[in-house]
């Protein structure tokens, strides 16, 4: 072919397929390719009028909606893409606030009608709480000297079995004092000790001592036990003195009298403060009727009382048996000064530091003529057998 025949053909050349054309770079080619997939959106857009979505059912789809949030990630393809951007679709998108603090400084919130912040306001709802740890959690522990407790134990398993004890549902904290049985999660408990009251929070609680059945015992709150107890719990009763008088009682005895057990209700600090205090005595008639008019008799220290117990007597001497009842127990008297309506001081007898239990078990014996065999050791509180 001459130079002449080659001219010709590429002045004839009208679609320019002899022009030589640039060679392309890789970079123009990246950008070129990033045009095409944007573009391809942008028909997308065109034809269904809505951005592709990322669960639609066509896979073509989901494919370009992945593309475009690549772009929208992308701040440099941002850039290069915006001049064809016709739909909007590289709007920047605000963050999500990452704090609390971010969403109520919003100047949105500034343009708010008044009133509509109260929404924002705190009302009735304290913005710290302080919630107090205890400083002590009772547990159960091995009861060392459980050896002195177990007879009372096991009397009142004998008196549950024979119905002088009886099981009643738990009413209140007021049932809890010393020497009270109790029955928690089936097992047989029996408080020996309550500390001192301490008041909390507008409530009274005092620390106790629980010697239970299995040889344990617990310094739980007295509040704490009340509350377990109303759960699963049962009261345990002081042994009915009826049944127990009928089974010795026969039509030729002779009523002597009777054996009471006193609780004094004097709101005295130094009367408050004397640990298991109770007046243990003998009336020949009824003594319901004679503590009436206790809150203005030094013997029974001023106060009101309140009657725990009542033992009736047949064939002995009251007057002795009384005697030695005191004698038993004289170790445990209570010295307590009071002073009468006309300002004269007494000191009255018969009022003993002694748990409730021991009490009791003395005077069984009393009347069973078992007390010789026993002595009261006064620094455990508990009967013990002549050595």
């Amino acid at each position: 072919m001459t130079d002449e025949q080659l001219a010709k053909l590429i002045q004839d050349d009208d679609q320019d397929l002899l022009k030589v054309k640039p060679k392309r770079t890789p970079q123009s080619t990246e950008e070129e390719r990033l045009l095409d997939g944007f573009q391809q959106i942008l028909r997308f857009v065109e034809t269904n009028g809505a951005p592709p979505a990322e669960f639609a059912p066509d896979l073509s789809e989901r494919l370009l909606f992945a593309k475009l949030n690549a772009i929208r990630s992308n701040r440099q393809q941002c850039e290069k893409l915006l001049p064809f951007d016709e739909y909007g679709l590289l709007k920047e998108v605000e963050a999500a606030p990452a704090t609390i603090d971010e969403i109520l400084d919003d100047d949105f919130l500034d343009n708010l009608n008044p009133a509509a912040n109260e929404i924002f306001k705190i009302k009735n709802i304290p913005l710290t709480k302080e919630i107090e740890s205890p400083d002590y959690v009772a547990q159960r522990k091995p009861c060392k000297d459980f050896h002195l407790f177990e007879e009372q134990f096991q009397i009142c398993q004998q008196e549950i079995k024979s119905e002088k004890r009886r099981l009643l549902p738990f009413a209140n904290e007021q049932q809890i004092e010393v020497g009270k049985f109790f029955i928690l999660r089936g097992i047989l408990l029996l408080v020996t000790e309550v500390g001192e009251r301490v008041v909390k929070n507008g409530k009274w609680n005092a620390r106790l001592r629980c010697i239970f059945e299995n040889g344990t015992e617990s310094d739980m709150l007295l509040r704490s036990l009340a509350s377990e107890l109303y759960k699963d719990g049962r009261r345990v009763t002081l042994p009915d003195d009826k049944l127990m008088t009928a089974m010795l009682v026969t039509d030729d005895d002779k009523a002597s009298g009777y054996i009471y057990v006193l609780r004094s209700l004097s709101q005295h600090p130094d009367i408050k403060a004397i640990p298991n205090l109770y007046k243990i005595g003998l009336a020949r008639q009824n003594i319901e009727t004679r503590i009436q008019n206790a809150a203005n008799e030094p013997t029974y220290l001023m106060a009101a009382v309140a009657l725990v117990s009542t033992f009736q007597c047949y064939n002995v001497n009251l007057t002795k048996l009384e005697n030695l009842l005191h004698r038993f127990f004289d170790p445990a008297a209570a010295k307590i000064q009071v002073t009468d309506a006309q300002g004269n001081y007494h000191t009255p007898k018969e009022w003993f530091s002694i748990p409730l239990s021991t009490i009791e078990t003395a005077v069984r014996l009393l009347i069973s003529g078992e007390i010789v065999n026993y002595n009261y050791n006064p620094s455990t509180g508990q009967i013990l057998l002549n050595e």
